[in-house]
């Protein structure tokens, strides 16, 4: 098991809040439960203790789905009061999300990190991509699609999301603005979706690394308790501000800053991919 010196010990505790902050504005701004800034904040601050890298992503990743838990809720309570959060399209889709999670979850305790590494980057720069790229229509009507094809997004969405330890924003937002969804109502709803994903993804993750060896102080099984600890508090009270920025900028603004944080988060990740290798 790698040590704590106080330096490295103070260094996590720092980005750990920091992280804590900036996700949980993402989180309420985007409904991406903050999980896309935390996976990559927590594997750099991991990676201090000296441990390897591969079971550093693991960890960064069981610790981010257990912070969404909490910054979900926060999140998506602050949408539901304000009318943007679609219980009707939750009953319809959870079921199918949470069977992908246990599927993602499964994989991502046991697959290489490396695989989380490239996976992270890859959808991440796709959705990127795909949001500056694609120009919505202009009516917000939904669009009626038969139950076969929510169950295989729903599926899709819950699994990558827990391979990815994000809260489902990345991939929800983007496939319910596809399928028709006006922006503030897919990332309200996706907010909700996080705690679908995160409680047990978080408990799968937990479980599948009980027994590893060389994890960082203070873990169960992949999820870190002290990284964890100092992020809840902080992202799910910065979640309020960003929920507050959501409802009061242009949906296009919503868009693009969505975008264009992947696209960054993307190269950042493919970086110290290509930095292990």
């Amino acid at each position: 098991m790698a040590a704590f010196d106080f330096h490295t010990l103070a260094t996590l505790i720092a980005i750990a809040a920091a992280a804590g902050v900036f996700g949980g504005v993402l989180a309420g701004l985007l409904g991406v439960g903050g999980g896309i800034v935390i996976v990559p904040s927590l594997y750099f601050a991991l990676s201090l203790t000296g441990g390897d890298t591969a079971l550093t992503m693991k960890v960064a990743v069981g610790t981010s789905l257990a912070t969404i838990v909490f910054t979900s809720l926060s999140s998506s309570w602050g949408h539901y009061r304000r009318g943007t959060l679609d219980t009707a399209l939750l009953k319809k889709w959870v079921p199918a999300v949470l069977i992908g999670v246990i599927i993602g979850s499964v994989l991502g305790g046991l697959v290489s990190g490396y695989i989380l590494l490239a996976v992270f980057g890859l959808v991440a720069g796709f959705v990127a991509l795909d949001m500056i790229i694609r120009t919505p229509g202009e009516s917000d009507e939904v669009r009626i699609f038969p139950a076969w094809i929510w169950a295989i997004t729903g599926v899709f969405a819950g699994g990558l999301s827990a391979m990815m330890g994000i809260g489902g924003g990345t991939i929800c937002v983007p496939v319910l603005s596809a399928l028709g969804y006006d922006i503030r109502r897919a990332v309200g709803t996706s907010a909700a979706i996080g705690f679908v994903i995160g409680l047990p993804g978080a408990l799968i993750y937990a479980w599948t690394g009980l027994g590893e060896t060389g994890l960082p102080p203070f873990s169960l099984g992949y999820v870190n308790l002290l990284a964890a600890a100092v992020i809840i508090p902080m992202s799910t009270t910065f979640a309020q501000v960003g929920v507050r920025i959501a409802h009061s900028i242009p949906k296009r603004a919503l868009r693009l800053a969505f975008s264009c944080f992947l696209m960054l988060t993307s190269i950042r990740m493919f970086y110290d991919l290509i930095g292990v290798w």
